[in-house]
């Protein structure tokens, strides 16, 4: 006993060690400025200047969390991103202390704390203020709450607290709402094997279904109010309704997904979270936990209920995705949250190599694992260090904003009236980081010349500043718009190279407009 408390307290040491030097790294990243907001951090932030039940394309807690912090640091980049600097800070101690003391594994905690921080989807969740933040955090603890109540059955603060997550997780994304079905294949294997206690299964699903409904009432609220534009949108994007349900079965997108998904997840942990997902299925289906395992040592009942979790919390909302690519196009951070689980698994396949079992070769692989993604985790941070010419550092592109807002200020102050002036772009994204570089921080506003439908659509258009002047932003063509000359009374177009710390950023397409009539394009009104 007295040693496992020695190891114990060394490999909380490690851990606070490993949190404090990456958040401090996170925190200096965000505070130096080394990257621009990208276009969904600037149209979230837009979101907190019209705080509403819900949005068009997420509910409302990220305009929520935003508003708070800018609140306390201002609107800055800072004040944007701190949620996802103490978000990841957060997170990464309820992994040790999840797995260090609710699963009884320090060691697997410690490993797990390694995986993450190497991982890349995690490295940019921990800089980067999207929805995805928030959410992990919910769906750990939600995770952490299933696995609590089915060890300690008559307790109610589990059922209370796994409420409490899914009602605010379902306020950042409608994913959430999976959890539900995840507990219920989990709480289907425990009792396949005799190890789920009477009663829990109905209240880990009336806490599911009670907290998801908290959730979901202000966003039902605000769609019945809007039309259900939000529930459409998401229809349209999953496949489910519009163009993209027409083509049930595309090979052409498996491909793609793949890829994307060995980027966000890199290709050694990927296989090690499919390879341990296989062997955490195999020992919740059977109840046979191998000699030697890790998990032994917890017990054989709570190394089942371990390895049913960790299975259900990965594999069966990763492979669902994976299979939708065959219908429509997935985003990369669609499976972000199967990633919780998969971490664990991952670092579980770590903990196996590092105790002698599974091929020789694979075990002297993981130092050159963690060298590789200790590689990444710099790279990432200090990206503005390395000699790379702008072709090739995939951040480029997101950079130049805050130079392109003092280039569009310094234009705005050449027309006649610089005080009669607005500003807009055709793309929701373009139009949100004008909203926050542009020095004062205007309103600015998105036309429609033939898009899908935003939030700005939703919100009153430039129709009150007939007779001023605009400056229209793209991020490419070389002619003005047959749209803009019908809208204004003359166009001047040039192309304006960005630079972030000295280096060059994107190039835009800057039209500088003279006497608006007052016409305001809405072509594909309502194309979700």
């Amino acid at each position: 006993m007295r040693e496992h408390h020695h190891n114990l307290r060394h490999y909380t040491l490690y851990a606070a060690t490993i949190i404090t030097i990456t958040t401090l790294v996170r925190f200096w990243f965000v505070a130096s400025g080394q990257l621009d907001l990208v276009q969904d951090e600037a149209q979230y932030w837009d979101w907190t200047r019209r705080l509403q039940l819900s949005y068009y394309s997420k509910g409302p807690l990220i305009a929520w969390l935003i508003g708070m912090w800018t609140g306390v640091f201002g609107d800055t980049e800072l004040g944007v991103r701190f949620g996802a600097l103490a978000g990841s800070a957060l997170a990464q101690v309820m992994l040790f202390l999840g797995v260090g003391r609710l699963f009884g594994r320090p060691r697997l905690a410690l490993l797990t704390l390694g995986v993450a921080n190497t991982t890349p989807l995690f490295m940019v969740a921990g800089v980067l203020m999207t929805t995805d933040g928030p959410l992990l955090l919910c769906w750990l603890g939600a995770l952490l709450c299933i696995h609590a109540a089915t060890r300690t059955p008559r307790a109610t603060a589990p059922y209370l607290l796994l409420a409490m997550c899914m009602a605010v997780g379902v306020l950042a994304k409608y994913m959430m709402l999976a959890v539900a079905a995840i507990a219920c294949l989990h709480m289907w294997l425990l009792h396949r094997q005799r190890l789920l206690p009477q009663g829990v299964a109905l209240r880990v699903v009336c806490a599911c279904l009670a907290g998801a409904a908290c959730g979901m009432l202000p966003i039902l609220l605000w769609n019945a109010q809007n039309d259900w534009v939000g529930f459409k949108h998401v229809g349209t994007l999953a496949g489910v309704t519009g163009k993209a349900s027409k083509a049930f079965l595309r090979l052409d997108r498996l491909p793609e997904h793949l890829g994307a998904q060995l980027g966000v997840a890199t290709p050694w942990w990927l296989l090690l979270m499919l390879g341990m997902a296989w062997r955490s299925l195999r020992i919740a289906w059977t109840g046979v936990v191998p000699p030697g395992e890790p998990a032994e040592a917890a017990g054989r009942e709570e190394a089942v209920r371990q390895s049913s979790l960790l299975f259900c919390a990965f594999m069966p909302l990763w492979g669902v995705i994976t299979l939708w690519s065959l219908h429509t196009r997935i985003y990369p951070n669609w499976p972000a949250m199967s990633y919780v689980g998969g971490i664990i698994l991952a670092a579980a396949g770590v903990e196996r190599l590092l105790d002698g079992l599974g091929a020789p070769r694979w075990r002297r692989l993981v130092p050159l694992w963690f060298t590789l993604g200790a590689c990444l985790f710099a790279a990432a941070h200090f990206q503005n260090t390395l000699p790379l010419p702008a072709s090739l550092n995939p951040a480029a592109r997101l950079k130049g904003w805050e130079d392109l807002g003092r280039e569009l200020d310094r234009v705005r102050h050449g027309l006649p009236h610089p005080d009669r002036v607005f500003f807009f772009s055709d793309a929701y994204d373009i139009t949100a980081e004008l909203a926050f570089y542009v020095p004062g921080k205007p309103f600015t506003f998105c036309a429609d010349f033939g898009r899908r439908m935003s939030q700005y659509d939703l919100w009153p258009s430039p129709a009150d500043k007939v007779g001023w002047d605009a400056v229209f932003v793209r991020r490419d063509g070389t002619s003005v718009p047959r749209e803009l000359l019908e809208m204004f009374d003359s166009a001047e177009l040039y192309r304006y190279q960005s630079t972030h710390h000295g280096a060059p950023g994107r190039v835009f397409t800057v039209i500088v407009l003279r006497g608006f009539n007052g016409e305001w394009p809405r072509r594909s009104f309502r194309s979700f």
